[in-house]
């Protein structure tokens, strides 16, 4: 079902664009030789061109266009043979020289589109409209000193990649499942880490209302929300107060608001400009970027396999759900695991375990896929002992247990523990021969009809032998004995 808002007037249909800017991975800025790593001593990663000087030339970056492309490609996008720089004139204390090199008329990737899936199984295309390589500013600091702000431009002329999606989005789910995937896609790719905490990558995000079958009403831009959930929260808070505004009888201005999370909502902070405010005009210190399409091809030819080509193969190759492989492939490191630990095993049984139990002690202790509760190695022993039969189900799980606790390999627990699976007949036939006798009432009333006691006969059987004996053929004695 569509989602919409509720107001005085009726059923509302919220519209989102954003325009995600994604810090590119690279040694050095976009086009300066000072190193693009994130923290070090304020003010340590500046060269003459990110503090402005004057007579200081930039240089283009030909890791960072790489980046782009990468990111093009992985965007399904059009590659732009032809882009071009141009300064976007406008002052502000963390961007010493008067403007920002950007890209505006003539962008290096052109339109592409992304597939998002919803909570109810729902696939959706998302447009992209075009990406960009900019340079970011630094960083205002207001409470550092209590009368004055400091400036830090560690991050000043760091390569930043504009990703802009067309108005397609529909809803705060839809909003976070598009970050989401674009978050997803760069990580993959190598070409950003996402960090959304250390503002590598952060959101602008565009909203407006409009009554279903309408043209698109007047927008608002919420500026650096710098988290999944906050994105979320601003599209709605936003798309309630333009509602109000609109059924109170005035007009939405168009403007920039912030989004105050503490409150759950956002205000304004300066009316939106337009591109002719910014006086746009072709960079004159760097030439037009022109590429080769072989080398485009190049790049083309190396990328590594994305989430919807991995999710897809791996259902196809491993017989996993869908939806299971979708959970899998979230991360690289993650498919990475499974992939190793399912190869030539059980891949759903593998896929249940890593979603299940490994997810489990990951949450328990703290740890992560890089550091993991248990190695893969070991892992795959436990599932190698459940296929040949030395352990059962229910014993691997107290195996498991034991193993991150422990750090030991599951076949030395087992030796220590003894906890092969039964699986001689006549022990097997002995013990349920005993729980038989012992509840002889019990039997006489699955004889005249409770079938449901055949379960209660063989947790009872399970039970007196401490969970190892085997249970096809636990069941099947119990099946034998009872008649």
């Amino acid at each position: 079902m569509a989602y919409s808002l509720e107001g005085r007037t009726g059923a509302w249909e919220v519209v989102v664009g954003l325009e995600v800017h994604a810090q590119v991975i690279s040694e050095s800025k976009l086009f300066s030789g000072a190193s693009a790593t994130y923290g070090g001593a304020p003010n340590a990663h500046v060269s003459f061109i990110d503090a402005g000087f004057p007579g200081m030339l930039p240089v283009i970056n030909k890791e960072c266009v790489a980046q782009a492309v990468r990111t093009g490609l992985g965007l399904r996008a059009q590659i732009n043979l032809f882009s071009r720089f141009d300064r976007k004139n406008y002052f502000y204390a963390d961007l010493p020289q008067g403007y920002q090199i950007s890209q505006f008329a003539h962008p290096i990737v052109g339109k592409g589109n992304v597939e998002i899936e919803l909570q109810d199984g729902t696939i959706k295309h998302i447009g992209i409209t075009r990406l960009h390589l900019e340079q970011d500013a630094g960083k205002s600091m207001h409470d550092q000193h209590p009368s004055k702000s400091v400036i830090d431009l560690n991050r000043a002329g760091v390569g930043l990649m504009e990703i802009v999606s067309e108005p397609d989005i529909r809803s705060p789910e839809e909003a976070g499942a598009y970050l989401r995937k674009i978050r997803q896609i760069v990580r993959y790719l190598g070409t950003c880490d996402g960090n959304m905490e250390e503002g590598s990558m952060r959101a602008d995000v565009n909203v407006s209302v409009r009554k279903p079958g309408e043209e698109f009403r007047t927008r608002c831009e919420i500026k650096n929300v710098n988290s999944i959930r906050f994105v979320m929260h601003a599209v709605e808070a936003e798309a309630l107060r333009q509602i109000e505004v609109w059924e109170s009888g005035g007009e939405v201005v168009q403007e920039t608001r912030l989004y105050d999370p503490s409150k759950g909502e956002t205000r304004s902070m300066r009316s939106k400009e337009d591109a002719h405010d910014y006086r746009y005009f072709p960079e004159p210190d760097l030439l037009p970027l022109l590429l080769e399409q072989s080398w485009v091809d190049e790049l083309k030819a190396k990328l590594p396999e994305l989430p919807d080509e991995k999710r897809a193969r791996f259902c196809r190759e491993y017989g996993i759900p869908f939806y299971d492989a979708g959970v899998l492939v979230a991360e690289q490191a993650t498919a990475d695991f499974y992939e190793t630990l399912a190869k030539g095993r059980d891949g759903k049984l593998a896929a249940n375990w890593v979603t299940g139990d490994f997810f489990a002690a990951m949450n328990r202790t703290g740890k992560n896929i890089e550091n993991p509760p248990v190695t893969v190695e070991a892992l795959g022993q436990l599932l190698d002992l459940l296929a040949d039969k030395t352990i059962n189900g229910r014993i691997a799980k107290d195996v498991f247990e034991e193993m991150v606790e422990t750090g030991k390999m599951p076949a030395a627990i087992v030796e220590e523990k003894g906890l092969k699976q039964v699986t001689d007949t006549g022990a097997i036939d002995a013990a349920v021969a005993k729980v038989l006798a012992d509840n002889a009432d019990k039997v006489a009333e699955y004889k005249s009809g409770k079938d449901k006691l055949f379960g209660f006969f063989v947790g009872q059987v399970m039970k007196a032998m401490q969970g190892k004996g085997n249970p096809a053929l636990v069941n099947e004695a119990v099946k034998t004995q009872l008649g």
